[in-house]
């Protein structure tokens, strides 16, 4: 098929097309509303005279949840199906902001951008919805649109809800607001539901054989997953750390946290080894089997991508107003750039990766965006301004276009386990983000830069490891014959 014919196909609205159109508008509405209440935190702030202490807290509270969430949230993907759960998701979303919008107290505030956190796991479903409908020659391309389009409900919430809450008026004007995007949810929940099917007609939807956790393939591949896991684990320490010394939560809660943390990731590892118990019995048969290090390595390269990109987002427009001595505005609209730049960028990694191969595209453009990031922590004020945005807009998009190609590699892996092996990857993006973003706090730009170009370049290295897909995944269909699905 050539490229003229695809494009045609992907820009229309019937089949597979209006699957992924239906599905990345799912997704956009929900990073509308898990980023609603940033673009309005000073209209908050001044409704409840909240100190800049409490609104640092919101902002934590509001991706602490994410983390675990996108696990849960791949495990039920893969057992209920993506149609099922994005419904649900775009609904608990409405629920949850309405809640929000409704908050009398700091503490319903808080709680409410909590439970919002999980919201940000909707992303994973689509993961596995696209990769139902899409073949693997057109896969990559399918979901860099998918996240690149997805993504930019977070820009979008930027630019209209002040005005929302402006032409609504009074004190309550960011409360009107936000409902507005709840709203939102509520009804495409029930547009999503009646509008797509898993799959194709006459297509299988394959589901895990257990439930509790991730199936591996051989005694080496558990311990690596127990191993993997642990870094979520302290993602969610750090956190409570930085609330801890905001002064918001006492060291007696935060060991207790600190111990439900260890807790729970005991309980973890007995379901996972609940699930995974055979494999010290006997082999897992061919057909069953899948190569862990591809998940790991994929988990460090969002974790590198994703997770730097959500922190960068956060300082670029302070870092240009004090570098340049620009207007605040103008700062903010070179820092915007940086995020607007996925619309191109993720489509475009998962095209390369579609065309050229999934290993080659994905070291090459890490190996990129860690040259760029090399030349960001180079730039001072004598530097003229226009080269400063240029090099960084590239760093953006080698940065978009390599996450975009991770997920071009997530479906092929093994196809019952999709949305689980998304969640696993999709929350590594997240842990990227809080190391990222406690890095920023102990130094200063141009090394907090020169650290991300190194964690690029160490995921660079790792993903030359990464084993090519090619051939055919086989998966067993209910009534026990084999299918085979295409993978190049």
């Amino acid at each position: 098929m050539n490229t003229s014919s695809m494009s045609k196909n992907f820009l229309s609205f019937t089949g597979r097309s209006k699957v992924l159109h239906m599905t990345w508008f799912a997704f956009f509405v929900t990073f509308l509303v898990w980023f609603s209440h940033a673009p309005l935190l000073l209209a908050i702030q001044e409704s409840f005279g909240l100190s800049d202490q409490q609104i640092k807290t919101l902002l934590i509270l509001n991706v602490a949840l994410t983390i675990p969430a996108r696990i849960i949230t791949g495990m039920l993907v893969d057992h209920f199906g993506p149609r099922k759960m994005y419904s649900a998701m775009l609904l608990l979303t409405a629920v949850l902001c309405f809640f929000f919008a409704m908050a009398s107290s700091f503490e319903a505030l808080a709680l409410a951008r909590f439970l919002l956190g999980f919201v940000g796991a909707g992303f994973v479903i689509g993961i596995r919805m696209i990769s139902e409908w899409y073949p693997a020659k057109q896969l990559g391309l399918a979901e860099g649109i998918y996240k690149g389009l997805g993504n930019v409900g977070s820009a979008v919430a930027a630019i209209t809800l002040p005005t929302l809450a402006v032409m609504f008026g009074g004190e309550d004007g960011w409360r009107y607001a936000t409902a507005v995007t709840g709203l939102i949810a509520l009804v495409y929940a029930a547009i999503y539901y009646v509008s797509v099917s898993d799959t194709p007609a006459g297509s299988t939807y394959f589901r895990p054989n257990k439930s509790g956790g991730l199936e591996v393939s051989s005694k080496h591949d558990f311990f690596f997953y127990l191993l993997i896991n642990i870094p979520m684990f302290l993602a969610m320490a750090v956190l409570t750390w930085k609330v801890t010394g905001l002064g918001l939560v006492s060291d007696g809660a935060a060991y207790i946290i600190y111990a439900v943390l260890v807790a729970i990731y005991v309980y973890q590892v007995k379901q996972i080894y609940k699930v995974n118990k055979d494999i010290f019995i006997k082999a897992v048969p061919e057909i069953h089997r899948y190569k862990f290090k591809q998940v790991a390595i994929l988990s460090l390269a969002y974790a590198v991508t994703f997770g730097s990109e959500l922190a960068v987002v956060s300082m670029l427009p302070l870092f240009f107003k004090s570098t340049f001595l620009i207007p605040v505005a103008l700062a903010g609209i070179f820092g915007a750039c940086f995020a607007i730049t996925d619309i191109i960028s993720c489509p475009s990694g998962g095209f390369i990766s579609d065309k050229y191969g999934r290993k080659r595209s994905l070291v090459l453009l890490l190996s990129g965006a860690a040259l760029g990031f090399l030349g960001m922590s180079q730039i001072t004020g004598e530097w003229p301004i226009a080269l400063a945005v240029a090099v960084m807009m590239v760093s953006s998009f080698c940065l978009g276009a390599a996450a975009g190609c991770v997920f071009a590699v997530v479906p092929l892996i093994k196809r019952r386990l999709t949305g689980q092996i998304a969640g696993l990857v999709g929350a590594y993006g997240n842990i990227g983000a809080v190391v990222f973003l406690t890095v920023f706090s102990l130094v200063s730009p141009s090394v907090f830069f020169m650290t991300i170009a190194g964690g690029i370049a160490l995921a660079a290295v790792c993903s030359m490891l990464l084993d090519e897909p090619k051939g055919v995944m086989l998966e067993v269909l209910p009534d026990g014959t084999i299918e085979r699905i295409e993978v190049h």
